[in-house]
């Protein structure tokens, strides 16, 4: 019998002006998830529609599909009454979230595919933090020690670590603002860097795991301190 709507490629054609609105929200997500990753919007941050919405050029059912996104990643949260705001973490957020960096990026390290030209890219971001340092300029630098985690998860070669990580980033940007003194907590972790992409370089993935989980054991632990 025919189909009398026409078949499943006309209605899926109906669908394509919500597929549209989905996609532009989803990159409104990902500009917001970049902003919060730099420190640009720290916790307890209000976000207003009427401001956002106006300053990005998106219609404000687009935008609250984008905050939905982010609510669903614990990057946002909704207050009743009040609007949309950074989300603020617990202790026993960071606790969590560094269980999951461990087995994240140190299974990542355990399947990392090391070449020279590999090794050469994730010496670049740690060059950046390098010169953010001499800039003084530490909130850079905890940007920059992030983005050598998501390079380090890169050579893992899976799409899914790679996103898993942009996520926790993210969030893990959000702790760091607990931290009173930045480049007290930031600075040591650029050498850090340094040794563990020595230690990959050289072909030591054994080695490298294991300096990156006593790397994230001590991070964890300053973070819980500041919490306390």
């Amino acid at each position: 019998m025919a189909d009398p709507t026409g078949g499943p490629v006309e209605l899926l054609a109906a669908d394509r002006l919500q597929l549209d609105r989905v996609s532009t929200a989803e990159r409104v997500a990902d500009v917001l998830r970049t902003r919060i990753t730099v420190g640009d919007l720290p916790p307890g941050t209000r976000l207003s529609e009427e401001a956002i919405g106006a300053a990005l050029g998106v219609s404000r059912n687009t935008l609250r599909e984008a905050f939905r996104l982010l609510t669903h990643e614990r990057l946002l949260v909704h207050e009743l009454n009040r609007g949309v705001f950074v989300r603020t973490l617990t202790q026993d957020d960071v606790t969590d979230l560094y269980r999951l960096r461990k087995v994240v990026e140190c299974g990542a390290l355990r399947y990392a595919e090391v070449t020279a030209e590999k090794i050469q890219r994730v010496q670049l971001v740690v060059d950046e933090a390098v010169a953010a340092a001499g800039r003084a300029d530490w909130v850079a630098v905890g940007t920059h020690n992030l983005r050598f985690h998501q390079a380090l998860c890169e050579l893992a070669g899976s799409p899914r670590v790679v996103d898993m990580m942009r996520g926790i980033l993210a969030e893990l940007r959000l702790v760091f603002h607990v931290m009173g003194d930045p480049q007290g907590f930031h600075e040591p972790y650029i050498k850090r860097n340094q040794e563990i992409l020595a230690a990959l370089a050289a072909q030591g993935r054994e080695r490298a795991e294991q300096m990156l989980a006593e790397y994230l054991d001590d991070a964890e632990r300053q973070l819980r301190q500041a919490y306390s």
